[in-house]
């Protein structure tokens, strides 16, 4: 016995309208869903945008205060030897800050936060906001390349100074260990601790 029932045209045809109505239901779904992720997806990128912008303007403010510090620093220490320039038990007659020199000849330069001269010698102070002990090396370099950019002052005694508003222990050390004088801000004075000073 054949239980199959055929299936009249309208009933063909309801079946293919229902088809069609769940297709375009799925294709309307669809698109919303990608309308909601294209949303998402820009509401993102706007975030990442405005947190990049933070970032950027963060590290330029960063840039800003390590900058300050250091002008606070220089101005300090320069400010205390033009009243009381006293370094390595002589006084000194002239001083130059931001000192800056280049010899495409020697292929050389040299920059110097603060020169003191007289008649016998020269002081080379480095002056930092916070002095580390990896400022050493490039102090020390500095000595080495000052008597070639400057050789008028090449007869005269050298003497190195570390100066810092905050300066570590490990910096204090190595400053020591290799002859440099350890400048520091103690309350409102400018204190050298220069009794190991050497002649570079």
């Amino acid at each position: 016995m054949n239980n199959h029932k055929d299936l009249t045209w309208g009933e063909i045809k309801a079946m293919f309208s229902e088809t069609d109505r769940r297709f375009k239901e799925s294709e309307r779904k669809s698109k919303e869903e990608s309308k909601k992720l294209k949303q998402f997806l820009d509401k993102v990128g706007e975030q990442v945008e405005r947190t990049s912008r933070i970032v950027e303007e963060t590290t330029r403010q960063i840039g800003g205060i390590s900058n300050s510090n250091g002008d606070i620093a220089e101005s300090y220490f320069i400010n205390s030897f033009e009243k009381k320039p006293h370094f390595a038990g002589q006084d000194y007659d002239h001083f130059s800050s931001n000192l800056r020199k280049k010899s495409k000849k020697l292929n050389l330069q040299g920059e110097y936060d603060l020169v003191m001269y007289n008649c016998a010698s020269v002081a080379i102070i480095e002056i930092k906001y916070k002095a580390k002990k990896e400022d050493i090396e490039p102090l020390l370099l500095k000595a080495q390349t000052f008597k070639q950019l400057f050789p008028e002052y090449a007869n005269c005694a050298l003497y190195l100074g570390l100066a810092g508003l905050h300066v570590n222990t490990a910096a204090e050390k190595e400053a020591i260990k290799q002859g440099i004088a350890v400048v520091k801000q103690v309350g409102e004075n400018m204190v050298i601790n220069d009794a190991h000073l050497k002649v570079f």
